[in-house]
């Protein structure tokens, strides 16, 4: 899907508005420059940069409450999901923190944010944080059973997990059940057909 054709959906089916689409495309055209210099997404993406990543991302905006609270992204990386989904955000009163270990990453992000005008905080490693968020969400983090055991250590309240998944999903979500049981739901992605989105809650 190019990008004219991910722009459409991005509007008519995701309800991101102008101010926000503009935004996406000047953080795609940073991030194909960076990507020459920095292995921030593989060179083999870039040319489906808008459905490998920002619609990939950008559909969790169904799934979330922009209202209240706060979201996380452990493991943003070049800034997916969370950067899209902070581009989304109107709600001032909404707080996205990115989590990234890496140097170059996080400085990539902060320029990002800086020069479009975009709500959302940079920190490093999850591990060298205090974490406080409503939802978390994680696109290629770590293992399903390794996230959940890592998000309930790290996140002490209730809060949403939000994950991309593979064709595998159910065999992991049935691995990671045997070791304790929760409520989770399976979303079709709609950019991958074999791809699933797993959310689970906890209360």
């Amino acid at each position: 899907m190019q990008e004219k054709a991910v722009i459409k959906t991005l509007k008519e089916e995701l309800n991101f508005s102008d101010e926000s689409v503009i935004k996406l495309r000047n953080f795609s055209q940073m991030l194909i420059i960076a990507n020459q210099k920095h292995n921030l997404i593989s060179k083999s993406t870039e040319m489906d940069i808008w459905n490998r990543h920002i619609l990939d991302s950008a559909q969790l905006v169904k799934y979330i409450n922009f209202n209240k609270g706060s979201l996380a992204d452990f493991g943003t990386g070049a800034g997916f999901p969370g950067l899209v989904l902070a581009i989304f955000n109107k709600n001032s009163d909404f707080h996205v923190k990115l989590f990234e270990k890496s140097p170059v990453k996080r400085k990539f992000l902060e320029d990002v944010i800086r020069k479009c005008n975009i709500r959302a905080e940079v920190l490093s490693n999850i591990y060298e944080n205090k974490v406080e968020a409503d939802i978390i969400v994680c696109r290629a983090f770590k293992k399903l059973d390794e996230t959940i055991q890592v998000s309930r250590e790290i996140v002490k309240k209730p809060f949403k997990l939000i994950l991309f998944k593979g064709e595998n999903a159910q065999i992991e979500l049935n691995k990671a059940s045997k070791k304790e049981n929760y409520d989770y739901k399976l979303e079709n992605s709609i950019t991958n057909n074999k791809s699933k989105i797993v959310i689970i809650n906890y209360n």
